[in-house]
């Protein structure tokens, strides 16, 4: 059960200069539909835009454009001191409406009471009560409920110094990132901390990094935002309600090819932290071993958020400009790793029973035709069967091509020692074989599947491929 008690100004919000929500529009206009998770995975994201800077004076005491969370257990003592310091700050320097959301996690001391009073002595300050534990589920209930298009959430203590708060959130409301991090590990941080709390968190990190290829710095620094179209779609996706919340958000929504700003904040540890260092560890390694699995077998649908702006610039129709370079690479090498591999067993079995001209020139005939074939559907992506002779006519000229490269390889070999080991032969014809490759991938390119990214407009909906019998199936 969620009590909201919000005593002044409705949701609350304050500021210093007159705004609206999103162009006088509802706040919570652009969801994806539905109360629930399923209903915000399955829509593409939208694109990313600017948030206006300034807006209608009778709407800005309804929807923020920043909700901060402060999540508490227990923190009648260091509550009062950090809500009052985050709304003078605010109020100095944020030139958006802002709501101050306390997030109680079931308290047993006095922090309900402390909260209520803030709530009702500062505009702008609201307070939620939860019956259970945990940061992350504190902060999955009040972001999911919330109308401010950008979310954040930072640590009761204030370990951080505030001065980073709006150039955490500024990369959100201008469109250009979809989550933000305070990282205690960037170069030109200046942290202060012991010794140990340094040890675990440069470790943590490093298993990040090791296991589940994380590219962000810092997992668990208490500072962090999010845009709430985001936060929609990758919310139902968390399964962790504690301390490893942030990781599996910030994991999952790089690994949805989602864009992390980070932000080098100064931090000093706080030594009354109640945080339990052993156990929020083990939990944590718990949770890596949960998502590395999910991740492993494909049990997350990321391929939902994969490339889910319209304003991606290789979202759009370009003309000049080569397109797919880097797959066609990576399918090139793969194809010609197998081709190698496919012409060297060849080559030795053939050579069992004839000369090494010949067993090469066999070798890589046999192979040379199985290379155009593979990399006209894996490589360049061609179906169909139309133009295959062509494209086999044309892969036979680069063929011959290889063909001068490797015997004549093996021609200056015997010319230069008479008689060359079997092993000596294989050596030269992985060298010549590497040149020709190159060779290979640049003539395939450029001239057998040309690529028509260039010359032809995308994929339109309203053409039809069949209507023509010579058309090729280009994807």
């Amino acid at each position: 059960m969620t009590t909201d008690s919000s005593l002044r100004s409705g949701p609350g919000t304050t500021g210093r200069r007159s705004s609206s929500s999103r162009d006088g529009r509802d706040g919570r206009d652009g969801r994806a539909g539905g109360d629930g998770g399923g209903g915000r995975v399955h829509g593409h994201l939208p694109g990313r835009e600017h948030l206006p800077a300034r807006q209608p004076v009778a709407a800005a005491s309804a929807v923020p454009v920043l909700d901060v969370v402060v999540p508490v257990y227990n923190e009648e003592k260091d509550l009062h001191p950090c809500v009052v310091r985050l709304h003078g700050h605010l109020a100095r320097t944020f030139p958006y409406p802002f709501r101050i959301t306390v997030a109680d996690n079931a308290s047993t001391d006095s922090t309900p009471a402390v909260a209520v009073a803030l709530a009702a002595e500062l505009p702008g300050v609201r307070y939620v009560r939860l019956e259970e534990k945990g940061r992350g589920r504190a902060l999955r209930t009040v972001w999911s409920a919330s109308d401010a298009p950008v979310l954040a959430y930072m640590d009761v203590d204030l370990s951080t110094d505030l001065n980073a708060l709006l150039p955490l959130v500024a990369p959100l409301i201008s469109g250009h990132s979809d989550l933000a991090i305070g990282s205690r590990l960037a170069r030109s941080s200046r942290v202060v901390r012991g010794t140990k709390r340094e040890f675990i968190s440069r470790a943590y990190n490093l298993i990040l990094r090791s296991s589940l290829a994380a590219g962000f710095s810092d997992a668990q620094c208490g500072f962090k935002a999010i845009r709430r179209e985001v936060a929609e779609r990758l919310l139902p996706m968390v399964e962790d309600s504690g301390w490893f919340f942030d990781t599996e958000l910030l994991v999952l929504a790089e690994r949805a090819g989602l864009r992390i700003h980070e932000v080098p904040v100064d931090w000093i540890d706080d030594p009354d932290s109640t945080v339990h260092i052993v156990r929020t560890a083990t939990e944590d390694l718990k949770g890596v071993w949960r998502v590395g699995r999910a991740l492993a077998v494909g049990a997350l649908p990321l391929d939902r958020l994969a490339r889910p702006f319209g304003d991606d610039p290789r979202d759009r129709a370009l003309t000049g400009v080569e397109r797919g370079l880097a797959r066609q690479l990576i399918g090139f090498c793969a194809v010609g790793a197998l081709s190698t591999l496919f012409y060297l067993a060849l080559y030795s079995l053939f050579r069992l029973g004839v000369g090494p001209q010949v067993a090469n020139g066999g070798a890589l005939l046999v192979s040379a035709v199985a290379n155009t074939a593979a990399n006209r559907r894996l490589t360049f992506g061609v179906r169909g069967r139309s133009g295959a002779v062509r494209h086999q006519a044309q892969g036979l000229v680069v063929f011959a091509i290889g063909l001068a490269l490797t015997s004549g390889s093996l021609a200056a070999l015997g010319a230069a020692s008479g008689s060359p080991s079997h092993g000596t032969e294989l050596a030269v014809l992985i060298t010549a074989n590497l040149a020709a490759t190159v060779l290979r991938f640049l003539l395939l390119r450029a001239w057998v599947f040309p690529s028509r990214a260039c010359s032809e407009p995308d994929f339109e909906p309203d053409s039809d491929s069949d209507s023509d019998p010579d058309s090729e199936d280009v994807r």
